[in-house]
Order: structure tokens, then C-alpha cells, then sequence
């Protein structure tokens, strides 16, 4: 069952439970701070494919296989697969999904697409249309450089502001809970899966939110605005302060759009430096490995969700996580016309049950 909370959050009152999740990142990301909690780390990034494009596509293919065998569930067992990418017409998703067999529905929130996805999935499973989902995204250094900014051969300069896109993928599976059981028709459901108790609590739609950025070497500026504005009404409509989460997880604003997200938040009286964390600024080393800002790209919050957030709950060391992933709105015909870049940020709200 659904239940609206003030003005734009859902509270699942059986909330949706992961089942599994997976994440798959590149060589650069398995050198970085979070190197042990991932589940695979590939040495070549092309995945012996042909192209940048079809490695990213089978970079979600293993994530989804990864969560799949942990929730102890084969593809045929999945109602509908929420997924999206960064690339056009989300082709990472479609090919990198097409022999699953899956019901499948493309989503597009930009590097927020990991947010998204999950909200989908939960509002699906609680209004009982199915009895497993999963949520997958991904994103590629190369095949991003490519899309949005210049080829690589180039050699272009980086600014200072600028960041560097996560080659990964991170894929959750959940599933619909009835009075705290799972309420899938299957008869080989694992103890071990009736013991995971991490749930869905919470969803908070994001509104789009334009700072008036037209730099797309500015992301974090672009996309500040949306978190402060996510965050401050999912406290506001939940009557809640940042002192009841154990952490407030931002997508990936970098070390620039969390500087902004601070002032932002400032002006409503809302402080969450202390218990607030972004994994642009998790998954690297900004200073050892020169990602000038940080990481970005939709297989940034996908990668550390579906590693260190979720098997740090799982351990107990965090029972409450705000999950706020950030997403910038925008393509490069539309800043080559000069369009300001609008952000957009939904949150997902976890919880040990």
C-alpha cells in the first residue's frame, strides 16, 4: 500500500525489500578508496568488445546477472526491468538487456537514472503489479566523452570544475513484501533471502531545477540546486531533520556542487555536513587519481549503491540512508544553443526493517 506524505513523497507502508543488487565498475574505479566492495572490477573496459558502447551495455548485463544470482532468481522470475543510461536512446540498457526476456521500461533522469529506476520498481511492487523488479543503469568514461564533450584523441584540457565519468554499472532486485513476507509465487525462496531486511521506505519525486548553469564542464553547479531542493522537501513533508538519518547520500555533485548544496541548504537552516556524504567524491581519489571535481555519470551513485551503501546496511553499520542521486538534464545540441543545464535529484529513502 501507498500512502502520500505531505506534498510529494510516498511511504510504502509494506515497503518493497532488495532482494540482491550487483556492481561492476572499470579499472580507474577498482583503484580508487572503494576497490574492495565491489563485486566485479573489469581491467579492460572494453569488455573485449568492439566499441566503448557495447562494453557499457555489457557492463549492466553482468551487474543484472550479479544481483539476480544473489537474490536466488532467474530472469524469468523479474515482472519488469527499470533501466536507463546516459548515451542515446538509452542503447547501453536496450542491447545491453534484449536477451534477459524482460518487460521492459527505459528510464531517463541523467546521473539521477539509478534513483529513478528504484522508484519505479517500488511503486510498481506496492501497487501490486508485480512480485520482482530490478533497476539497473550504467555509465562509461569513454562512451561519455564521446557523446557529450570530444573525442578522446583530442587531448582537450580539463577545467578545474570539471569531472570524470564512472565506467560502471549497478543493478538492484527487489521484491514485494505482504505483512513481512515476500509475496512472490515462487517455492524456492531462500531463508537466506526472507532474511534480508533492507526496505524501500520512502520515495521523493525530484522537480526540475534550473541554476542558470551553461558551463557542461560544471555539472556540481548545475545539479546543487535540485538536491537542496529534493532533500528540503523530504524532510519538510516527513517532519524530519538530517539528524535522524545515519547518512544523507548525494548522487554525484562533486567536490564543487557540494560546496553549493551546503550554502543552499544553509538558507533553509538545514545543515547535513555531518552526516552527508556524495560518491563523486567516494569512489576516487580526487587528489591521487586527477578527477579534478570527482566522479560522475550514471554508474557513479549505481556502482556505490549497489557496493558500499547497501553492504554497509546489510552489516548493520548504517540502518537509515537518504539516497539522493543528481542528475543534469541536458544534451550538447541543446548547450551549444546556449540553454542553461536544469538539474534534477530523486531520493530513496532505505531502511533496515
Amino acid at each position: 500500500m501507498i500512502k502520500r506524505i505531505g506534498k510529494h513523497t510516498l511511504e510504502f507502508t509494506s515497503p518493497p525489500r532488495v532482494a540482491g543488487f550487483g556492481s561492476v565498475v572499470g579499472k580507474k574505479e577498482g583503484e580508487g578508496p572503494l576497490s574492495n566492495w565491489f563485486d566485479k572490477t573489469v581491467e579492460d573496459t572494453t569488455m573485449g568488445g568492439e566499441t566503448w558502447e557495447k562494453a557499457e551495455s555489457l557492463f549492466q548485463k553482468e551487474a543484472v546477472d550479479i544481483a539476480l544470482k544473489k537474490a536466488n532468481v532467474s530472469a524469468e522470475n523479474i515482472d519488469y526491468i527499470f533501466a536507463g543510461d546516459l548515451l542515446n536512446q538509452c542503447i547501453s540498457s536496450s542491447y545491453g538487456l534484449r536477451d534477459f526476456g524482460i518487460p521492459f521500461l527505459g528510464q531517463y533522469g541523467a546521473c539521477s537514472t539509478m534513483a529513478q529506476t528504484i522508484c519505479a520498481a517500488a511503486v510498481f511492487l506496492s501497487g501490486g503489479a508485480a512480485d520482482y523488479c530490478t533497476a539497473v543503469t550504467s555509465s562509461h568514461f569513454c562512451s561519455a566523452e564521446r557523446q557529450f564533450r570530444l573525442p578522446l584523441q583530442y587531448g582537450g584540457q580539463r577545467t578545474p570544475t570539471a569531472q570524470w565519468t564512472v565506467t560502471g554499472s549497478g543493478s538492484v532486485v527487489l521484491g514485494a513484501f505482504e505483512n513481512g513476507e515476500f509475496t512472490s509465487p515462487l517455492e524456492n525462496v531462500s531463508d537466506d533471502m526472507l532474511k534480508r531486511q533492507i526496505g524501500v521506505q520512502h520515495i521523493c519525486t525530484g522537480k526540475i531545477v534550473d541554476m542558470g548553469i551553461t558551463d557542461a564542464n560544471n555539472m556540481g553547479a548545475a545539479m546543487a540546486g535540485a538536491a537542496a531542493d529534493t532533500i528540503y522537501r523530504f524532510l519538510r513533508d516527513t517532519n524530519t531533520s538530517p539528524s535522524d538519518y545515519d547518512l544523507i547520500v548525494t548522487g554525484d555533485l562533486g567536490r564543487v556542487g557540494t560546496e553549493l548544496l551546503y550554502e543552499l541548504l544553509d538558507k533553509e537552516t538545514i545543515d547535513i555536513r555531518k552526516n552527508h556524504r556524495d560518491c563523486g567524491l567516494m569512489i576516487f581519489d580526487l587528489d591521487g587519481q586527477d578527477v579534478h571535481s570527482g566522479g560522475s555519470g550514471c554508474g557513479c551513485s549505481a556502482s556505490v549503491l549497489c557496493s558500499y551503501l547497501l553492504k554497509n546496511m546489510l552489516k548493520r553499520k548504517y540502518n537509515n540512508i537518504l539516497f539522493a542521486a543528481t542528475g543534469a538534464l541536458m544534451s550538447p545540441t541543446i548547450v551549444q544553443q546556449g540553454e542553461s543545464i536544469p538539474g534534477i535529484a530523486h531520493l530513496v529513502h532505505f531502511v533496515n526493517m
